[in-house]
């Protein structure tokens, strides 16, 4: 077994293999852009900035850092244990099995590969089969520069997955939905495998009335709409104060035509649907409430315009899940109690945006609030920043991701007390006279 070998444990050779896999991926960009775009119409400039330069941004990060993060970290000794040192090691798992999602298929497959290749792991990836273009040349790609004991890309449907569950692994990264994610938790846990579980949810976006509206309206646009909206981060509906939402709408349809045309359908490098189901899917969730502007589709090239809703309830269907798509239902307020109890039907998503200057609104929503992650003023952006962990919590997932916190995720943290032999503590001893006295003393 490649991993029982010990070469993955060398500081060098993980630098090494970051070096191939960033070499690979920049020699091979353009047959990327070709993929991502076959697979999901992706422009050049979305597959670069969402997903190609993702990777290699968070390949020098880890490059750059990955000599101090592999010490041992000496930690403070009580008195108690006076004479000894204390060291956390950190030290990798093994065999690590990374299932990845469709929507961005390249980064959400590179990026948790990064940590195991960092903190020392064999990795098995399993890409989405929505996607066969991009996993195929990632499969090609992998091939090119690893040895398949070290790591490999194996394809194929659900069944494939599910095989790969009932092996015996040493850690488990999954990214998707919840539904797969509990049923990811129940194999991982036949094994007793430690799982990190990237999930989702609806995540709320909050426009409070002293918000710069023509700012909040083109950063909501820009997270909700880019890649469609199929994005696992995306503000998936607003709560927008009364006092400023027909201003609001009117600068976000704006800010929409600015980033996408008149005619979005028209436009080349806008993104499409990833399949004929959950294009259908969408087409049903479009008809909750009142179509503000947007609405329009092209079920053969499986394209549907940025799409705003008002006159939305909890009971229309849009507010029943995760949309996942370029719909955006809107929700009004006038007091952020109302907003409060609106975001409980839907606890701990995996972000939170906020648009509002008042610093006491700022932190009553944080306080009140169980997320995953977010924003003040923006959307998406906390995803990218490489000194900021990203995961969910309750139902958005399990664990965290990315900068030092990918290393962290694929090593196991050991313990270790180095104690001195000059002298020898009695008191711990059960036959030392007056013993329960002493010990009582000493622990105080």
């Amino acid at each position: 077994m490649f991993f029982r070998s010990g070469k993955t444990r060398d500081i060098a050779f993980r630098l090494d293999a970051l070096n191939q896999l960033q070499r690979v991926i920049q020699e091979n960009e353009d047959e990327l852009m070709q993929a991502l775009k076959q697979d999901l119409n992706k422009s050049e400039f979305e597959a670069y900035s969402s997903e190609i330069g993702v990777v290699l941004a968070e390949i020098r990060f880890t490059q750059k850092h990955l000599s101090s993060w592999v010490k041992p970290k000496k930690v403070k000794t009580p008195m108690t244990h006076i004479g000894s040192t204390s060291y956390i090691y950190s030290e990798p798992y093994g065999v690590s099995l990374i299932i990845s999602p469709w929507n961005y298929p390249f980064q959400l497959a590179l990026a948790p590969l990064i940590g195991a290749i960092a903190a020392g792991n064999c990795a098995i990836l399993k890409p989405s089969e929505l996607t066969p273009n991009t996993s195929e040349v990632m499969r090609q790609l992998m091939l090119s520069v690893f040895p398949q004991e070290y790591i490999a890309v194996v394809l194929g449907g659900a069944e494939t997955s599910q095989s790969l569950l009932e092996e015996k692994l040493d850690y488990i990264f999954f990214t998707g939905g919840v539904a797969v994610g509990k049923i990811v938790g129940e194999r991982a846990a036949k094994h007793l495998t430690p799982v990190t579980l990237e999930l989702g949810g609806k995540s709320p976006c909050i426009v409070h009335e002293d918000a710069n509206l023509k700012l909040a309206a083109k950063r909501i646009a820009w997270g909700k709409f880019l890649n469609a909206g199929q994005t696992c981060v995306a503000p998936d509906y607003l709560y927008v104060h009364t006092k400023v939402k027909d201003s609001f709408l009117s600068h976000l349809q704006q800010a929409v035509q600015q980033l996408y045309g008149t005619e979005p359908l028209k436009n080349e490098n806008y993104t499409h649907i990833v399949s004929e189901r959950h294009f259908a899917r969408l087409e049903l969730l479009k008809q909750s409430g009142r179509i503000v502007f947007g609405g329009g589709t092209n079920a053969n090239q499986l394209a549907m315009e940025p799409t705003v809703l008002t006159d939305i309830n909890w009971d229309h269907p849009v507010m029943q899940e995760e949309i996942f798509g370029p719909i955006l239902p809107v929700l009004d307020y006038s007091d952020l109690t109302e907003v409060l109890e609106g975001i409980h039907h839907h606890p701990n998503p995996l972000s939170l945006y906020l648009f509002t200057n008042d610093s006491s609104v700022q932190k009553h929503v944080l306080d009140e609030v169980s997320f995953g992650g977010g924003c003040i003023n923006d959307t998406v952006y906390h995803f990218v920043s490489p000194y900021l962990p990203f995961g969910g919590v309750g139902n958005s997932g399990i664990g965290a991701y990315h900068g030092q916190g990918s290393f962290d995720t694929f090593s196991h943290k050991k313990g270790v007390l180095k104690q001195t032999t000059r002298f020898d503590i009695p008191v711990r001893y059960p036959n030392v006279k007056n013993g329960l006295k002493m010990l009582k003393m000493f622990l105080k």
